[in-house]
């Protein structure tokens, strides 16, 4: 897309390196929350997934200023260029790291791989049939993929209609990642210790009611309160996107405790695939209640309409809030239950077994006493 302008100026061609870009951000995604994960559960450390998130945050304040400022200063070959050279050092970066610098075994033989790939599978699948692991994992599938996605939608109106530039945009979502970072320090700091539960359920609760701002944006009853459309756009723009985000921290930190040692990046990747999953079925919701109710390019009329049925949709993942867990597990503790029922198994057997020979040998020897 930087060296061929055609690249960029025709729809196939967009739409072709739009997907390998996604693709490889999907792939990046998983493997960094597998890698966290088995990191945090080796060196018994309780909540890494909050600092990955923080690290995340941060890089996205970075890379949403770089990218405003280079739209604002530079022409579009200059940005791609940028955000080539920046995934190149990615690229070269993650080529010269080696397996036993994050602890993990180096397979070099293909019968190796194959049996390490189906010995993961079966442990995989073993892991997620626990209620604990599928219950939360159900519901923060479903929470997301249930909630038809009006983004870009809403862009669009801001864009066409609003005719707002694209820098306050551009940073809109920086300060939507500086929320994001504010959230997960505090998250760290005070709300890890609180039940599960109620926190994900003030969490979903604010969200719903978040999408509701954008209503506020489309009505213009912001002008009406004397604020300004970029004022708004600015603080609140990006509050739902961010509480979106922010509610998967609490489930991501609870399955990594929780599964068994061995398959902690399995059960992780599975989540983040899982949620990018969710997250295209939201999307094609979304685009389906955008055609279903008439919101075209020329035609805004009825998407607050939309948004209100968004809002609701957000709503109705709190009528099975019993699929979410009231207590935060400690690192390991669903593996020590498991290894202390069959310790407690083994020893009722062990007791059973010398109580009948402790039976056997007074027999014997009251036989011979008789005798």
């Amino acid at each position: 897309m930087a060296m061929f302008q055609g690249a960029r100026q025709v729809l196939p061609p967009l739409m072709a390196c739009a997907l390998l870009s996604n693709l490889g951000a999907s792939i990046t995604e998983v493997a960094k929350d597998a890698l966290v994960a088995e990191y945090g559960l080796r060196y018994r450390i309780n909540g890494l997934q909050s600092y990955a998130l923080m690290a995340s945050a941060a890089g996205g304040i970075l890379g949403n200023l770089l990218g405003g400022f280079l739209l604002l200063r530079t022409p579009p070959r200059i940005s791609f260029l940028v955000f080539t050279a920046v995934l190149s050092l990615q690229l070269v970066v993650s080529l010269s790291s080696k397996e036993e610098s994050f602890g993990l075994p180096r397979i070099t033989e293909t019968s190796s791989v194959l049996r390490s790939v189906k010995k993961q599978l079966s442990n995989l699948m073993e892991a997620i049939q626990a209620d604990g692991i599928s219950q939360p994992l159900i519901w923060a599938v479903a929470s997301i993929s249930m909630v038809p996605l009006l983004s870009g939608s809403v862009f669009c109106y801001q864009t066409q209609v609003l005719n707002l530039d694209p820098s306050i945009i551009g940073m809109s979502k920086v300060i939507g990642q500086l929320m994001l970072l504010c959230l997960t320090v505090v998250y760290d700091r005070y709300l890890k210790t609180l039940p599960m539960r109620p926190l994900i359920h003030v969490v979903q609760l604010l969200y719903a009611v978040s999408i509701l701002l954008d209503y506020i944006l489309v009505k213009q009853i912001n002008l009406g309160a004397g604020i300004s459309n970029e004022v708004f756009v600015l603080c609140f723009s990006s509050l739902a996107e961010i509480l979106a985000q922010f509610k998967i921290l609490p489930f991501a930190v609870r399955l990594a405790n929780m599964c068994p040692r061995g398959c902690e990046g399995s059960v992780t990747s599975f989540l983040a695939s899982a949620l990018c999953l969710s997250q295209i079925v939201s999307a094609f919701l979304g685009v389906g209640l955008a055609n279903l109710i008439g919101v075209t390019s020329s035609n805004y009329s009825n998407l607050p309409s939309g948004l209100l049925i968004q809002s609701l949709a957000a709503l109705v993942p709190l009528c099975f809030m019993h699929f979410v867990p009231m207590s935060e597990p400690a690192i390991g503790e669903e593996v020590t239950r498991a290894t202390s029922k069959r310790s407690r198994r083994n020893r009722r057997v062990g007791t059973v077994v010398r109580q009948e020979n402790i039976a056997y040998r007074r027999g014997r020897e009251s036989e011979e006493a008789q005798r």
